[in-house]
């Protein structure tokens, strides 16, 4: 991939959407935690321990190549992002829940990301990554760029709220032109290969997206979540920030290849995600389900 792109591109570009999620952030968001404790458990047990293990079953069931297989476990790492904040508000979940599970799992995801990354490229071994892995110096870069912009953002929130607001919409379209673009580069990036990647990754990709929107839903309601939260959760655990995985296989991990699963999940996981949430709010309306009320 092109220098400039790697080196000045990507960075520039995670950081516009990670600015933005900052300025949608306040410390209420942390301290809600407290206020639903159960759904914001279940749904980053679901996140940070069931969906790897989940990726992690798939990719070795259908014995997927080794590269592919360690970015399929990045991308199951990542956290979810502002399109899934989209996509709760455009269903009417709980967009508040998705707002603190995003901004809890990204600080966490400094920590988990760089743990399933190095123990997939323990695992799967691949030949022509020898030196790939998210020792210290890189751990440190997946800090900064996932938690830096998010930080400037939050200040400039708290200082001027009213600017907030305003760039609000600005940043998001920004945000979603970035992403496209993002996911463009990485494709073209492995143009050559890609007819080959598309046919190993995309049903692979398909199901991981399909699997974890059900779960992200499922075991929520299952352990006694209201299907506003529920609907959120599903939305969060299915819709993973695949900018933040292309920019760390790249610009971080310096592999192309680790980027293609999280650049063909982030054309196809838009028309499952309409899906799903088309489904879930039938559901919803069908006799003996009561939404409840926003407020």
């Amino acid at each position: 991939m092109d220098s400039a792109l790697t080196t000045v591109a990507l960075p520039v570009a995670l950081a516009i959407i990670m600015f933005g999620l900052g300025l949608s952030l306040t410390v209420g968001d942390f301290r809600r935690i407290g206020q639903s404790p159960r759904a914001v458990v279940i749904a980053l047990a679901a996140q940070v321990l069931v969906l790897p293990a989940v990726c992690f079953g798939l990719v070795t069931l259908v014995d997927l190549d080794p590269l592919l297989a360690v970015g399929m476990m990045l991308l199951a790492a990542s956290p979810g992002g502002t399109t899934a904040n989209l996509f709760s508000h455009l269903f009417r979940g709980d967009v508040a829940l998705n707002i603190t599970l995003t901004a809890v799992n990204s600080v966490l995801a400094v920590v988990t990301l760089p743990v399933v990354v190095n123990l997939a490229l323990a695992h799967f071994d691949p030949a022509d990554a020898d030196d790939v892995g998210l020792q210290l110096g890189k751990t440190l870069q997946v800090f900064a760029i996932v938690l830096v912009p998010v930080a400037i953002g939050m200040v400039v929130r708290r200082s001027s709220p009213a600017f907030a607001d305003r760039a609000d919409k600005p940043v998001r379209i920004a945000s979603a032109v970035v992403l496209a673009l993002v996911i463009a580069g990485a494709l073209l990036a492995e143009r050559e290969n890609l007819a080959d990647y598309l046919a190993d990754i995309g049903v692979v990709a398909v199901v991981f997206c399909a699997i974890s929107l059900t779960l992200g839903y499922v075991l929520p309601r299952v352990l006694g979540v209201e299907p506003q939260q529920a609907l959120a959760s599903a939305f969060e655990v299915g819709i993973h920030n695949s900018t933040l995985a292309i920019a760390v296989a790249i610009s971080v991990l310096d592999s192309e290849a680790l980027a293609v699963p999280a650049a063909v999940y982030g054309v196809l996981m838009f028309p499952l995600a309409l899906a799903a949430g088309f489904l879930l709010r039938r559901l919803h309306h069908e006799p003996g389900h009561r939404v409840p009320a926003r407020t």
